[in-house]
């Protein structure tokens, strides 16, 4: 699966065009999927220096919804698990504020390319325990291609250290 996830940088490097100009991000997910929400947040704010937040989408009307509108991108997990009808309807109250969706998804969930809503299909259905390690691929994917673009040295991102090194 990570292999087949990995014949989708073409796409994510085209859709990361998408995001150069924005000066915000928000991901969402459910359930297993909130922690790669949260991972492809961070990397996206760590390298690109786009402000991005991830949230769990059943908080979605604590905060977030308020900041959502057609200038803030609003990323989205979608694997088909038990959480993907709530997921939905938080995904239509994003859509309902003008908010423009990426959502990566599992080929069966039901989410289809349109009128502000881009769908990156996921190669294959994934297993919960699966769902953090091919997910996060994409969306570091998109991180660094966002990055790339705008020009940042993503070997070397600026204030960022990746050990200790004072108490």
């Amino acid at each position: 699966m990570i292999d087949a996830t990995l014949k989708l940088d073409d796409q994510i490097r085209e859709l990361a065009g998408q995001f150069v100009s924005k000066q915000h991000a928000l991901f969402l997910g459910r359930g297993p999927s909130f922690p790669v929400a949260l991972e492809g947040a961070l990397k996206l704010k760590e390298i690109s220096y786009i402000h991005a937040e991830a949230y769990a989408a059943g908080e979605l009307k604590h905060g977030p919804l308020a900041l959502v509108d057609d200038g803030m991108p609003v990323v989205a997990v979608a694997p088909n698990d038990a959480l993907l009808e709530k997921l939905k309807s938080n995904l239509q109250e994003v859509r309902a504020r003008g908010g423009k969706l990426y959502v990566f998804a599992d080929p069966d969930t039901g989410f289809e390319s349109g009128d502000g809503i881009e769908v990156m299909r996921m190669p294959e259905h994934v297993e919960n325990l699966q769902i953090p390690m091919v997910y996060t691929i994409p969306l570091q994917l998109l991180a660094y291609h966002v990055a790339v673009l705008k020009g940042t040295d993503v070997d070397q991102p600026r204030n960022l250290a990746k050990s200790v090194t004072v108490e």
